[in-house]
């Protein structure tokens, strides 16, 4: 009999509709997952969305398990949760993260999937690709014992930065965020929270992550001398100006990009891919990242619901689909 799953895929720039589509049999050395949550990467994904991936960076752009191409048609994701229904004897029945797009049943390789710790919820597990982000900005970083720092943008990107940062000893951490909502999910974060015209200065490292112009020039207002932006907004197709006039030489600021693409060649030899993804499952044994969902859909009602989080109708974080009964 053949297999078949329903996924989401954009039909065209603002407009997403599920599909059925054909599975192959899982090979000897492949696993048929079901998929049981994934999660919507807000700003990547709205990007996506609006068709506003740039021609150039089409490939870099592409998700591992990514059909068809950009701007559209294009089935795209990387945040998904299942359970194993065949495959290795070691993986048979076990929770799994996987970078696949949403859809509620694939077969991919079984070095693609990675088990989630028992200490880990299923549900909380969606937000492993966001954390590993953070996990590598933090080796880009590199922040040391009782720096002042600040995450500029409460997205999903920075609180999650800002939820591994309350861990380090000595610092000093402060969310800074226009939404003065996000106050409460920097309470259940452990750090300090303050208006963009209310932060604290003489930074020693300020991470950017508000994908706005505006964030990135309060970042670089926030630094002490010769402290550093770490940029982590993915602006797509627009331009943004910086005020590189100034004191910005005087003070001997820098402004450094950090993307989850590569490996950090600050992180110990040898790490890799695997190695950082299942560093980021296990800290996501932590309660307090649950602050960070605050949506729920069924994957039925995800095409108009990536519509409504595209455009900002839907407020909020990280936006959790529900695959029960699919």
């Amino acid at each position: 009999m053949e297999l078949t799953a329903r996924a989401f895929w954009l039909g065209s720039p603002g407009h997403g509709e599920i599909r059925e589509v054909a599975l192959p049999a899982p090979a000897k050395d492949e696993v048929l997952v079901r998929t049981l949550y994934s999660g919507v990467s807000r700003g990547t994904e709205s990007l996506v969305f609006r068709g506003g991936v740039p021609e150039s960076q089409h490939a870099s752009m592409r998700a591992p398990f990514q059909d068809g191409d950009f701007p559209a048609p294009v089935k795209y994701g990387y945040l998904s949760v299942g359970q194993v229904e065949e495959g290795p004897a070691g993986l048979l029945g076990r929770t799994v993260f996987c970078l696949y797009p949403h859809q509620t049943r694939y077969v991919v390789p079984a070095s693609a999937v990675t088990v989630v710790p028992d200490s880990v919820p299923a549900a909380r597990a969606v937000l492993a690709g966001t954390v590993e982000t953070a996990v590598n900005a933090l080796w880009d970083a590199a922040p040391l014992v009782g720096d002042r720092i600040a995450v500029v943008g409460g997205g999903m990107v920075g609180c999650s930065v800002a939820a591994l940062l309350a861990r380090f000893p000595g610092v000093r951490v402060q969310l800074v965020d226009a939404d003065p909502q996000r106050a409460g999910i920097a309470r259940a974060l452990g750090v300090d929270f303050a208006l963009p015209a209310e932060a604290a200065d003489e930074c020693d490292l300020v991470v950017h992550a508000s994908a706005t112009e505006a964030g990135l020039t309060r970042a670089l207002e926030l630094l002490a001398r010769e402290g550093t932006v770490l940029e982590m907004s993915w602006y797509g197709d627009r331009r943004v100006s910086l005020p590189l006039g100034e004191a910005f030489h005087s003070r001997r600021l820098v402004v450094r990009s950090s993307q989850v693409g590569s490996v950090s060649p600050a992180a110990r030899p040898g790490r890799t891919y695997a190695d950082r993804l299942a560093l980021a499952l296990e800290l996501l044994a932590e309660p307090a990242f649950d602050a960070l969902v605050t949506g729920e859909c069924d994957f039925t009602e995800l095409p108009g619901v990536m519509a409504k989080l595209a455009s900002g109708s839907i407020p909020g974080l990280c936006h959790r689909v529900v695959y029960d009964g699919v």
